[in-house]
């Protein structure tokens, strides 16, 4: 009796050393799946560019808008995400740009290139206003004015035989030289015709006035004299658009004396 008990337990062996290795292989590839899982969720999320705040169109991207947050991308192609904060500041919306959206490529364009039916938004500080000069090879110091320079206006003036000229105005900021070009068209400053500067409301009227009745020429500052705060800095006679009430030749006497 005890051998025929033996030789129970010794036939169900196999059976038994079958069913913990099939165990062990059902853990092994419970385990692998789970990494493996993990592993997709991982490679679904990418350090990308994200907007802090709201942007809105046609004005240029700053730094301190983005941030750079692990996102989900899956389902996306990588080539739409920036991963670099310098690679979007600069650029200007399409369209509004919700914060906590990533910014991609398809939303904003380079400053200067065409938006759909707009463009940016000119950099002219609150109370100013921008205007364009005309400028020449001889009048605009040989085509070297560029964007973001300052310029001195210098009037021509000739009264009764008398003929005067003077600085009427230093530390004019160039925003902008010739016209607006296409999207992808070459921009080119050396034949420019004229020039767009940031000037206040009752400039921008003696500069019309000057424009009509005497003749321009402009100086390119030194660049170690460039004083931006000056050029923001408001007129207190002419803080805003309602100070500008118009110039006559009585004005522009009273302010330019030695012109006449």
């Amino acid at each position: 009796m005890a051998r025929l008990k033996l030789s129970g337990l010794t036939s169900r062996r196999p059976f038994t050393l079958l069913g913990i290795v099939l165990a062990v292989l059902v853990i092994v590839a419970f385990v692998l799946v789970a990494i493996s899982a993990s592993a997709g969720q991982s490679s679904g999320e990418q350090s990308v560019v994200v907007a802090t705040q709201d942007l809105s169109p046609r004005v240029p991207i700053e730094a301190a808008a983005l941030q750079i947050k692990s996102i989900a991308v899956s389902g996306f192609p990588p080539s739409v995400f920036f991963h670099k904060i310098d690679d979007v500041k600069g650029m200007v919306p399409l369209v509004t740009i919700v914060s906590g959206e990533p910014v991609t490529t398809n939303v904003i364009a380079k400053p200067d290139a065409a938006l759909g039916s707009q463009s940016e938004y000119l950099p002219i500080p609150s109370g100013f206003v921008a205007v364009q000069l005309p400028t020449s090879e001889q009048q605009g110091v040989g085509g070297y004015i560029q964007p973001d320079d300052y310029i001195s206006v210098i009037a021509t003036v000739s009264v009764n035989g008398k003929v005067a000229a003077k600085t009427i105005f230093t530390d004019i900021h160039v925003i902008r030289v010739g016209p607006m070009t296409p999207a992808n068209s070459p921009a080119s400053t050396a034949n420019a015709s004229s020039l767009t500067v940031v000037v206040t409301y009752c400039q921008a009227e003696f500069i019309t006035w000057f424009l009509t009745y005497a003749s321009l020429k402009y100086e390119l500052e030194s660049y170690h004299d460039y004083n931006p705060a000056s050029a923001q800095n408001k007129n207190p006679n002419c803080p805003g658009v309602d100070s500008a009430r118009g110039v006559t030749l009585k004005d522009v006497q009273a302010a330019y004396p030695s012109l006449f």
